[in-house]
């Protein structure tokens, strides 16, 4: 998927397009998961559409849920989302800043030609 440390980096043109192809990936996890928290408020909770989107917006936020959960199948719920969002926000930092890393590391390792002659 990217290139060897022995090649030239590629252009920032390419680069950019990288970066936004991770940051899409990142964007579909983070609403992937928001639906399945809307999901499971609505479903384990009762709660309106609106309230299972704030309560899970703001989980994925690190914040906390709005509505305390009623329910023991909602604790659960509520408990266990909680975990995976935190895996989730470091997830989408590390898919969004793996382009950067590399590029860094990238610059550090690439010699060119000329270099290496001496």
């Amino acid at each position: 998927m990217y290139e060897h440390r022995g090649t030239r980096p590629i252009p920032m043109r390419r680069f950019l397009r990288r970066l936004a192809a991770h940051a899409a990936v990142a964007l579909a996890l983070v609403a992937v998961s928001l639906g399945a928290g809307m999901a499971g408020y609505m479903s384990l909770e009762r709660l309106r559409w609106r309230d299972a989107f704030l309560n899970a917006a703001m989980l994925l936020g690190g914040m906390g849920p709005v509505d305390p959960p009623r329910s023991d199948a909602g604790k659960v719920f509520a408990g266990v989302y909680a975990l995976y969002c935190g895996i989730v926000f470091l997830a989408a930092a590390g898919i969004v800043s793996a382009p950067v890393v590399h590029r860094l590391l990238h610059r550090f390792h690439w010699t060119d030609e000329t270099d290496r002659r001496g």
